[in-house]
């Protein structure tokens, strides 16, 4: 009998039975649905889109922004990731780590790259009036993503508003208004 072989999560296909639908993905061509409470649409192409990629280390993502739409602070935990814009102008920056939490930002028009290091905070932000497209390439074939406001203000069960309050440095009200807001 023939065994299915897994590496990292996803099945090896036999080289045998390859096919060119294997390492083919369409449809960046297409603008995603940017009419959001964020005001940004990111369509990955990754592992789970194309089966070719497993082991090769790399996936991509369109990320399509409204007039002023953002890619709220996140990170990636296995990726680090170099942004290009292909139209309009983005601001766009990532903080260091502890004990330093650095800022580095910058505007970036079309054509302009910006690298964010893996497991960094970072985000993008549409500050023009007109609409942004970016291409993002990261250097893992799943490079997760964790969006921080979701994360600590969405968690299935909730983290303990006191707990968040303290955090933050804020009153337990001002914790229990965001998590209504998810």
């Amino acid at each position: 009998p023939h065994m299915q072989l897994f590496v990292n999560g996803f099945a090896c296909k036999d080289p045998k039975t390859a096919v060119v639908e294997d390492f083919y993905f369409s449809g960046l061509h297409m603008a995603g649905n940017a009419s959001n409470k964020q005001g940004s649409a990111v369509t990955a192409v990754n592992v789970a889109h194309i089966a070719g990629l497993n082991t090769l280390g790399i996936s991509l993502a369109r990320v399509d922004y409204a007039r002023y739409g953002q890619n709220p602070p996140h990170i990636h935990p296995r990726a680090s990731e170099i942004l290009t814009v292909v139209e309009g102008s983005l601001y766009v920056g990532f903080v260091t780590s502890n004990l330093e939490n650095k800022l580095f930002s910058k505007v970036l028009n079309q054509g302009d790259v910006f690298v964010f290091p893996q497991g960094l905070i970072h985000f993008q932000c549409n500050c023009g009036t007109k609409k942004a497209i970016a291409i993002a390439a990261l250097s893992s074939k799943n490079p997760g993503v964790i969006t921080i406001a979701n994360a600590v203000f969405a968690s299935k069960p909730s983290i303990k508003d006191d707990i968040i309050a303290k955090a933050f440095q804020v009153d337990k009200k001002i914790v229990d208004h965001i998590q209504a807001q998810f």
